[in-house]
């Protein structure tokens, strides 16, 4: 018995709504505990990487073949914006790698230092990589939200009207 559309793109909308409190959770985490151990990061990595996977993979797994038969409109927009999402992801990408390595080098997960200042460790461009790690960040937040309220009208238009 083949599995209908509208049964398949319900569940890729309630997965996609589901890491937002992933994302949500993740960031509050992160941004409330202090000091930053390897603990901290892990748990904070499990909340994040849970939401990725959930909008990642309907987005790989459904979505993606699925948009050149139905490339016009609104599924350009929301593709569009999806894709600046994941763009934004991989600039933040580009500066957590550069502090997770000085950190990891300087031991600041297990042993941390609270007067060692992260600008200290990472040298003169460690503002230049916190900076591209929140820019990121914040990019990736807002054109996630972009595109999750055009899919939300997408999937409104398509499947309840």
């Amino acid at each position: 018995m083949p599995v209908s559309d509208a049964l398949v793109a319900t569940i890729v909308f309630l997965a996609v709504t589901a890491s937002l409190p992933c994302f949500l959770y993740g960031a509050y985490y992160i941004i409330e505990t202090e000091p930053v151990t390897w603990g901290v990061l892990m748990h904070h990595l499990k909340f994040v990487v849970t939401g990725l996977v959930l909008t990642t993979v309907p987005m790989l797994g459904w979505m993606l073949p699925r948009l050149p038969d139905q490339f016009g409109g609104l599924s350009a927009l929301h593709a569009v914006l999806g894709l600046q999402a994941y763009a934004m992801l991989l600039f933040g990408m580009t500066g957590i790698v550069r502090i997770f390595k000085a950190k990891y080098e300087h031991d600041l997960y297990e042993e941390y230092d609270q007067d060692l200042l992260l600008d200290e460790i990472g040298g003169d461009r460690m503002d230049h990589w916190r900076s591209r790690l929140r820019i990121g960040v914040f990019g990736y937040v807002i054109f996630w939200l972009l595109a999750y309220v055009v899919g939300v009208v997408r999937y409104v238009i398509r499947y309840l009207l």
